[in-house]
């Protein structure tokens, strides 16, 4: 296989883990949220941080390798608009997942010590939540502006 296909394997796996991994903590945590039971809500908001440490993390390292790997082997402009807007974006998602680990690490406490204790979840954990869908969403769109970049590379915009 040839050194370019390899990198770019290596840079669609890493783009489908953030993605598909993105995805799936968003439906778990969003689902168990709206359960209301706590002890469900601290298993998997434990479960959700572990996940993101394990799989997100090391994405995350690897998509600007990988990334810049290709823009050297394929000799594209590193001022060509798609890469720039790529970069943009991709910095966008990690000023949107940064704060989201740190609340997904802020829940997951908050619904173990209410388990522990034997009662409701408190306030600080639904905003925690409320925090954490509204920059979920910003950086959802921006990781499928980012794909549609990758696919479409627009040389001209």
């Amino acid at each position: 296989m040839e050194l370019y296909a390899l990198i770019k394997l290596l840079h669609v796996l890493g783009a489908s883990v953030l993605f598909g991994t993105g995805l799936g903590i968003a439906y778990f945590m969003w689902t168990v949220h709206r359960s209301g039971d706590v002890a469900a809500i601290a298993t998997v908001t434990r479960r959700v941080v572990l996940a993101d440490f394990l799989f997100t993390a090391p994405a995350v390292v690897l998509q600007p390798l990988t990334g810049a790997w290709m823009v050297q082997e394929a000799h594209f402009a590193w001022t060509s608009p798609w890469i720039v807007a790529a970069l943009a974006l991709y910095l966008l998602t990690g000023a949107c997942w940064l704060p989201v680990v740190g609340l997904q690490m802020r829940a997951a406490r908050l619904a173990r010590e209410a388990m522990a204790s034997g009662t409701p979840l408190p306030p600080g954990y639904h905003r925690a939540l409320r925090w954490w869908f509204a920059l979920g969403w910003p950086a959802f769109v921006a990781v499928l502006a980012i794909f549609w970049l990758m696919i479409r590379k627009p040389m001209g915009a």
